[in-house]
């Protein structure tokens, strides 16, 4: 292949009509709703090929959160998640747990159909912890090749686990990459869960950094200083119209339910 065909395919690949006619992506999960002059839209908190990331610092109650995401995603809506709602038509839900042992991702997955009273044929759930990072990586590219058609969202708790070192600047470059490959050859909205830094409200390393530039949407998840058992959740930044800040509770069965909005919360809703 000479260098002008090379050019011309790779051309094809990237250029973008500024004059062509563009739909905004579809909603797969969203929070409330917003108002222009003529219409009322569903205010997304993640649209299909984009992708998504939740820090919090460790036991924050991450995973409930993504349990509310999920239970909403698979059913529409839930009684216990509020003004989060799913948009699936149809579409796989595919959950990755990368740190827990099997007892304990069980017990994840399980609290998503308990919530839903989904029946589960359209929800997959896998434990990776004991796989190697590239094994890991390995089975998810996979399943999208083999399963992708079909998958509507997919979760990656925690996303750390896809490399060897969080700080590494190329490791960490190439695993957001992959992951906006993935997004968009599958047309899915990825949801990643990483920590934060401690005492700071920059997710961990470099890794942290580059989902920042890249994601869709950036949600913080804060325990309130004086009741530990609540977590504000804050749309920290977003390429779009910015869900409304809200928080939740975990009740004494284990189970997530949205109680409120948050009041005087600095967001920073400046897209990128």
């Amino acid at each position: 292949m000479t260098p002008q065909q090379r050019f011309e395919q790779l051309r094809k690949l990237a250029y973008i009509d500024p004059f062509k006619e563009v739909e905004y992506p579809p909603i797969a999960i969203s929070y409330g709703e917003y108002k222009t002059k003529d219409k009322t839209y569903y205010t997304p908190i993640g649209t299909y090929g984009n992708f998504s990331f939740v820090q919090a610092p460790p036991k924050s109650k991450k995973t409930f959160f993504i349990s509310m995401l999920a239970g909403a995603y698979l059913t529409d809506t839930t009684k216990y998640t509020g003004n989060i709602r799913g948009h699936r038509d149809g579409k796989r839900l595919v959950h990755f747990d990368t740190e827990q042992g099997a007892p304990h991702a069980q017990r994840v997955f399980k609290r998503v159909l308990d919530m839903s009273g989904y029946n589960g044929l359209e929800y997959d759930t896998y434990g990776l912890r004991t796989f190697s990072t590239q094994q890991r990586l390995e089975f998810i590219d996979l399943y999208l090749d083999l399963c992708g058609e079909d998958v509507g969202v997919m979760i990656v708790d925690g996303i750390a686990d896809l490399v060897i070192d969080v700080n590494d600047i190329r490791e960490s470059n190439e695993i957001v990459q992959r992951i906006m490959r993935w997004t968009e050859k599958h047309n899915v909205h990825i949801i990643v869960v990483i920590h934060s830094n401690f005492n700071s409200d920059k997710p961990t390393g470099h890794l942290g950094s580059f989902l920042e530039k890249k994601t869709e949407t950036q949600i913080q998840l804060k325990v309130r200083e004086d009741d530990d058992n609540i977590v504000d959740v804050i749309c920290k930044r977003s390429r779009s119209y910015p869900f409304e800040d809200f928080s939740f509770e975990v009740d004494r069965e284990g189970i997530p339910s949205i109680i409120d909005k948050i009041d005087n919360v600095l967001r920073i809703d400046t897209p990128f």
